[in-house]
């Protein structure tokens, strides 16, 4: 490397926080081999969610550029930090430029949809999905800014895109609708108002596709798509 390309190269302030000393370590061999003559990094790392407060929150600490963050973590419970969750949202909030890459040992849907939804992460990988080279591919995405998700959250997506969500009042609504309960005495068994159950029956309607204005139709509509049985 000339002095020249060192001059040149890009700074970049990576934070990384995991209670495994041998997989923080294995995150920085990953980055530091990523494109040198390119970027310099600079690497700060916690092991719980305590450590990573602090270096986050202190105004003399460098301002990260991207934040290598398990989700499942010790806790700092004065703080109300349970996660890195949690931190993701503390670094967003702290360094709104940041750029988040959550890595996890959940699998199940809910849970990476929540994540998606509450964080929006610039990379997700499930650590079952984790090696070297998808380490760097995630890397090389989130420093391109674009969004990395593993092979495992992909599919998780892509299996559930057609799935239908609804909350347990509506299942409640059509549970009942199954057992041939009159909708005005529904309130005796879900705690909502008459008018709010009635709302949920039409929208559920809406929702289901179901057209006539007959409530056995949207008992056996819910029954095929599986949210009754």
């Amino acid at each position: 490397m000339t002095a020249e390309t060192a001059l040149t190269r890009q700074k970049k302030n990576i934070l990384i926080v995991d209670d495994h000393p041998f997989i923080i370590q294995g995150y920085k061999n990953a980055i530091t081999r990523y494109s040198p003559d390119n970027y310099e990094f600079m690497i700060s790392e916690a092991k719980d969610c305590e450590s990573a407060y602090h270096l986050i929150t202190n105004t003399d600490s460098l301002i990260f550029d991207i934040a290598f963050l398990d989700i499942s973590m010790p806790s700092y419970e004065e703080k109300g930090l349970f996660s890195g969750e949690d931190l993701a949202k503390l670094i967003l909030e702290k360094m709104p430029d940041c750029r988040i890459i959550l890595l996890t040992m959940f699998t199940e849907f809910l849970k990476i949809k929540t994540i998606i939804s509450k964080i929006n992460p610039n990379g997700l990988v499930i650590k079952n999905d984790l090696t070297f080279d998808e380490l760097l591919l995630a890397f090389d995405n989130v420093i391109k800014n674009e969004i990395y998700y593993s092979k495992s959250v992909k599919e998780m997506l892509e299996s559930h895109e057609n799935d239908i969500e609804i909350d347990l009042f509506d299942k409640q609504i059509l549970f009942h609708l199954s057992k041939g309960t009159a909708l005005k005495d529904m309130p005796q068994y879900i705690p909502i108002s008459l008018n709010a159950i009635e709302v949920r029956k039409s929208n559920l309607k809406e929702l289901l596709k179901v057209k006539s204005g007959d409530d056995s139709d949207l008992v056996i509509e819910a029954k095929k798509m599986g949210l009754i049985f």
